[in-house]
This record gives C-alpha cells, sequence and structure tokens, in this order.
C-alpha cells in the first residue's frame, strides 16, 4: 500500500536527479567560504529573487531568526501577524535569542496586515517604547497568496516610516505560480526574504536568506553564533540547485492537485470548507462532529496520513502525490463519510 501523506509538503523525497547530484557535488568548507557548490546556489537564488547576496541555511526557523537578528539589535521591535510562522511556530527564538521584541497583529481574511493598524503599532521616539524597526509579512500564509498591489502598498508604506521590511517566503515560489508572475514581482518589495528549498521544491534540506551584500554578511556572522555554520554542505546544497532550477513550474500540479481534493471533499457530506482559500497547496476543512474522531484513524488503516479534528484539518499536497492518489483519498472520505454519519 502506497503511503499518501498529507501532513505537509515538508515530507517530499528527494527526486532522483537531486540524488545524483548530492553524490557527485564539488564540496569544500563553507564557514570559510570555500564550498563551490555553496556559493552556486547562494549566486542563483540571489539572482532568482532579485537581490545582491544570499545565504544558505539549515532550516526556514535559521533563515527568519537570522534575518530578524540583522535588521533588529537588542531593545528594538518588529511587527509580525499573530499567526505568522516567524512569530508563532519559531519558538520564540527572535526573543530569546535576540532580545527584539514582537509586536503580533491580527491577520485580515486575505492574509494581509491592514497598514492603518500597523501603523498605530509603530512606537513613538520616546524612552518608554521599544524601537519598531521590521515589519515581517508571510506569503503565502496558509496557502493564501497575498495580492500584488498589496505588496506595493506595504512596501511603500515601510519606507514612508522608516521601516525594513522582511518577507517570510517559505512558499514563495508558490505565490509566484499562482499569480503568473517572476518571483522579483514580489520579492522587489522587500528588504528581505526568506524561503524554503526543503518543501514544495523538494529538497531534503535547507533554506535561503537573500538581501543586499552589507545584510547577508551581518546574517553571516549571525548564522555562526546560532551553531548553523557548515562545512561540507555543498551536498544539500546541489539538491537545492535543482530544486530551483527543475522544481519550479511543477508547484502548479500542486495546486491542481488541491483544488482537485477540495473541490471533492465540497461534493461530500460531513466536509465543509471554503473554496475560494484553496489558492496554493493548501486545504483547509471542517469535519463533521461523528468525523472528528473518525476520520483520521478511518484514513490511516488506508494507507492515507492525515489529521483529525475538532481543529480545522489541513491537507497539503506535494511533489510525489498524484492526481490518482488524490481520487483515492476522495474515495475513502466518501466511505468514511458513509459509514460514520
Amino acid at each position: 500500500m502506497k503511503r499518501i501523506d498529507f501532513r505537509s509538503d515538508t515530507v517530499t523525497l528527494p527526486s532522483p536527479a537531486m540524488r545524483e547530484a548530492m553524490a557527485t557535488a564539488e564540496v569544500g568548507d563553507d564557514v570559510y567560504g570555500e564550498d563551490p557548490t555553496v556559493n552556486r546556489l547562494e549566486a542563483l537564488a540571489a539572482e532568482m529573487l532579485g537581490k545582491e547576496a544570499a545565504l544558505f541555511v539549515s532550516s526556514g526557523t535559521q533563515s527568519n531568526l537570522v534575518g530578524v537578528m540583522s535588521h533588529c539589535g537588542r531593545g528594538d521591535e518588529y511587527i509580525v501577524g499573530q499567526t505568522a510562522h516567524t512569530y508563532r511556530y519559531e519558538g520564540g527564538g527572535a526573543a530569546i535569542l535576540g532580545s527584539v521584541q514582537a509586536q503580533p497583529l491580527d491577520f485580515e481574511a486575505d492574509a494581509t496586515l491592514d497598514l492603518a493598524k500597523v501603523k498605530a503599532a509603530i512606537k513613538p521616539a520616546d524612552n518608554h517604547f521599544v524601537h519598531t524597526r521590521l515589519l515581517c509579512l508571510e506569503n503565502t500564509h496558509n496557502g493564501l497568496v497575498l495580492p500584488l498591489d498589496y505588496l506595493a502598498e506595504a512596501g511603500a508604506f515601510a519606507q514612508q516610516h522608516g521601516l525594513a521590511t522582511h518577507l517570510d517566503g517559505a512558499r514563495v515560489f508558490n505565490a509566484a505560480v499562482k499569480q503568473g508572475v517572476d518571483v522579483k514581482e514580489i520579492t522587489q518589495h522587500f528588504d528581505s526574504v526568506s524561503f524554503c528549498l526543503s518543501k514544495g521544491l523538494a529538497a531534503p534540506v535547507g533554506s535561503l536568506l537573500c538581501g543586499p551584500a552589507a545584510f547577508i554578511n551581518t546574517a553571516r556572522r549571525w548564522r555562526k553564533v546560532v551553531g548553523g555554520g557548515m562545512r561540507q554542505a555543498g551536498i544539500l546544497a546541489a539538491a537545492g540547485i535543482v530544486a530551483l532550477t527543475q522544481m519550479v513550474e511543477r508547484l502548479s500540479d500542486d495546486h491542481a492537485n488541491a483544488r482537485r481534493l477540495a473541490e471533492g471533499l465540497s461534493r461530500i457530506p460531513g466536509y465543509d470548507l471554503d473554496l475560494s482559500t484553496v489558492q496554493t497547496n493548501m486545504v483547509f476543512f471542517t469535519l463533521a462532529e461523528p468525523l472528528a474522531a473518525t476520520f483520521s484513524p478511518f484514513m490511516a488503516e488506508r494507507g492515507i496520513v492525515i489529521s483529525g479534528g475538532p481543529y480545522p484539518v489541513r491537507a497539503v499536497t506535494h511533489y510525489g502525490l498524484e492526481a490518482e492518489d488524490v481520487e483515492y483519498v476522495l474515495q475513502c472520505a466518501a466511505a468514511c463519510s458513509e459509514r460514520y454519519l
């Protein structure tokens, strides 16, 4: 029985081309700046995102952490969404390790931050307050893509108010593919951008932080401080190069599979979802009460790994899942509904 795992796009396995590239990668000591494959990956990422330089790190959490710490000093503040990954799901690293305070704000329904609320949250120049230095946005957020006109407005707003901007773009290539634009159309509005190789792009490990050369030099030091200096990391970087050169356009397949899953579930009793929220590779749905405790184990018995209720269930499509897998999942979901409703 094939294992069908909808928990996250982090469960992807490297492609055959990635495995071959890793096995034959030219390597050196990256802490000395001497790993040629890492250097190629960083140059490629910087060029693709329209930035001067890039830094290869072990994870998205580390990328966001050294990004925030490079923008902000001790006693500074960044403004961020209340349920943003940078604030909620990264262990409070900016506060714990960087002494940087977060000012969380509620997201709007379209995953934007209301700029009027952002303006009200900026602290005045007064010794009673921290210094507000940075605005952090997330794209995509729960699979939702930030509108391009909003990004332009937010970038201009930040400049007007003396704030730097950082994008947690873990899935920024999903956003670019959805909107049919070069990723630079998104990243041009940010001083720094973090993105993951190990989600939809299917590399086994790694993220990149992109930005101005001086900023990346600062981030490189912070990477070392937090224990992120890697040695012959070209073995990992080789997979990242394949991810950026071969795996971006295929993200549209994941989006199509998510849409197929969402539309199918919407026709089955017991599964409730809003199709307008299915924009990229994530589907969120709620279960009727009789399914809340039965859905996940029922699916697991049939080789499908997916969370259960009572909270909204998240299903993420990714490399390795095919259209026929989605059809099988829908058949099993219908069988679960028939049994327990």
